[in-house]
């Protein structure tokens, strides 16, 4: 293992965990003690940890949210990010829209992440702008105050430029029928050019966006290929879309 893939690995399990201990890392590793402590103390004078005795922890005085917005259901929404980080390597293009799921994702991020991620969310811009590895472009636009999103021909006119491979995509709600659907329609067209810039299209949501439909089609079940709740996959009341072909995280 590369020393950039060993220590993302080390970060990608400090999200996870909230802890990491230098034997258990040397013993997963098949590493040295020394060789994990090193890594540790690079990554402690990077910012990126906070080096303790036997181990290490997450940064205390990072801030936990962006704008200090009030995230509902958040342990939910961060189970889900966990969940979708399994989905990220080294070298993806990436495209993310706004919600607060997204917002909380975008904190789980590995630091060491190597990524280009084009967002029209400004609270997921300014969380990811922390990143040194992530090239990150903000699409510009008409701004939407209550959400923080920028919409109109300025966003589109840059999503049909892109060739992105993944694409995470938050739900006002979601239905077998009617499939991916939202509250507003200018939000709606941009999340049309999202899909058709983007390889593979992965949707995250609470359950509670489950069987429910708002005004404007966005796509139907079968464009998309991920979706990731708070729920276990083997729920029920996931059952119609596995039998829809959608991959149930």
């Amino acid at each position: 293992m590369l020393k950039a893939e060993r220590r993302n690995f080390i970060m990608t399990k400090l999200v996870k965990e909230q802890r990491v201990n230098t034997i258990e890392l040397a013993e997963v590793l098949g590493l040295s003690e020394d060789t994990i402590r090193r890594d540790l103390n690079k990554l402690h004078v990077k910012g990126l940890l906070e080096k303790v005795y036997g181990g290490a922890i997450p940064v205390s005085n990072k801030e936990e949210n962006v704008f200090d917005i009030v995230i509902s259901n958040e342990k939910k929404k961060r189970e889900i990010g966990l969940k979708a980080l399994s989905l990220l390597h080294d070298g993806q293009v990436i495209i993310m829209s706004g919600g607060t799921t997204n917002l909380v994702f975008s904190k789980l991020i590995p630091p060491l992440l190597k990524a280009t991620i084009y967002t029209y969310s400004l609270p997921i811009a300014m969380q990811l702008s922390q990143y040194q590895n992530i090239d990150l472009i903000f699409i510009g636009g008409k701004m939407q105050k209550n959400a923080m999103v920028t919409i109109g021909m300025d966003v589109l006119q840059v999503l049909s430029k892109i060739k992105a491979d993944i694409c995470f995509m938050g739900a006002s709600s979601i239905n077998i029928k009617q499939g991916l659907t939202e509250v507003g329609y200018e939000v709606s067209i941009v999340k049309k050019a999202m899909l058709e810039a983007s390889d593979k299209v992965v949707s995250m949501f609470t359950a509670d966006k489950l069987n429910s439909k708002t005004p404007h089609v966005v796509c139907g079940i079968d464009r998309l290929n991920t979706i990731i709740t708070d729920l276990n996959p083997d729920d029920e009341l996931l059952k119609e879309y596995h039998s829809a072909g959608v991959i149930v995280l």
